[in-house]
């Protein structure tokens, strides 16, 4: 499978929304209390926003003419702070290859894409949240060189 990686466009919305019912539906398996069936991190207005916002680029992977998998990033610069240091961070919001493919070195090539881009706008470091249920993401985050840093923790009321 010869799989390209580039820029996200609006033709891409409707392979994109789909991709991420495929996040939320794994979240909502894990997580119904938090999580709708059949939802989406963002809808097709919002990603009309994200597209023309030079801060949250979108890689997607494209085997065949079609996506499958992407990459949603967002640009975070910090100047002047009181606490920390100047310093500007790539924050990996939401990676997902079509689970139908998953297992093949797409996500590793996407989130290669973004390491990259972080390291070409000067970011000093690339985040990322993952949830403790998904063992396999934490698992390929660890193999590419991640390492925790905070945990968020919770009591259900």
């Amino acid at each position: 499978m010869n799989i390209t990686i580039r820029r996200a466009t609006a033709e891409d919305s409707d392979r994109l929304l789909e991709l991420l019912r495929q996040i939320a539906n794994l979240h909502h398996k894990h997580r119904p209390d938090l999580f709708k069936a059949d939802g989406t991190k963002y809808s097709r207005e919002q990603l009309e926003k994200i597209y023309a916002d030079e801060n949250r680029p979108i890689f997607v992977a494209v085997a065949d003419s079609s996506v499958v998998g992407y990459c949603f990033c967002q640009i975070t610069r910090y100047k002047n702070s009181t606490v920390s240091h100047d310093c500007t961070e790539l924050y990996l919001d939401d990676l997902c290859v079509d689970e139908n493919i998953r297992r093949q070195g797409i996500g590793q090539m996407l989130f290669e894409e973004a390491k990259n881009f972080a390291e070409q706008i000067g970011a000093s470091r690339l985040i990322l949240n993952v949830w403790e249920f998904n063992e396999a993401a934490i698992k390929f985050y660890e193999n590419c060189g991640t390492t925790p840093i905070v945990r968020r923790m919770e009591m259900i009321l």
